[in-house]
């Protein structure tokens, strides 16, 4: 079983919204093989608990604009992660520390991976690369 196109899709929505609040390293990944209570995952760092917020409210807010909300929601930036579960997808948001320490990439590796834009904040500005 694969993710279905409208997961692909909202995770897509969920990465550009991520990286426009300068996240770092996003991924995305269909795990819906592994688990049968969600299609796909997206993951998402920040330095410090006000940019993990900043991070959370785009992407509810791109994903509201798309008629998806949230069925829940858990951590908080103060405590470093959120979980954003939108039944389809499960966004998780996380200071860049506690992405290492609990190594959530290392644990889904064997997902498939999907593409989303090149995020990286200077390749979507030319005049940044100097």
């Amino acid at each position: 079983m694969t993710a279905t196109p409208e997961a692909v899709e909202l995770t897509k929505l969920a990465a550009a919204a991520a990286a426009d609040k300068k996240a770092v390293d996003i991924v995305a990944l269909d795990v819906s093989d592994q688990l049968v209570i969600t299609d796909c995952f997206m993951l998402a760092s920040a330095p410090n608990e006000r940019q993990v917020q900043a991070i959370v409210d785009a992407v509810e807010e791109k994903l509201r604009e798309r008629g998806a909300k949230p069925t829940r929601r858990e951590g908080d930036a103060d405590n470093g992660w959120v979980l954003l579960d939108f039944t389809d997808i499960v966004v998780h948001v996380m200071h860049t520390e506690q992405r290492g320490f609990y190594g959530l990439d290392r644990l889904w590796k064997d997902c498939p991976a999907i593409e989303v834009p090149d995020v990286r904040p200077d390749a979507a500005d030319p005049e940044s690369a100097g």
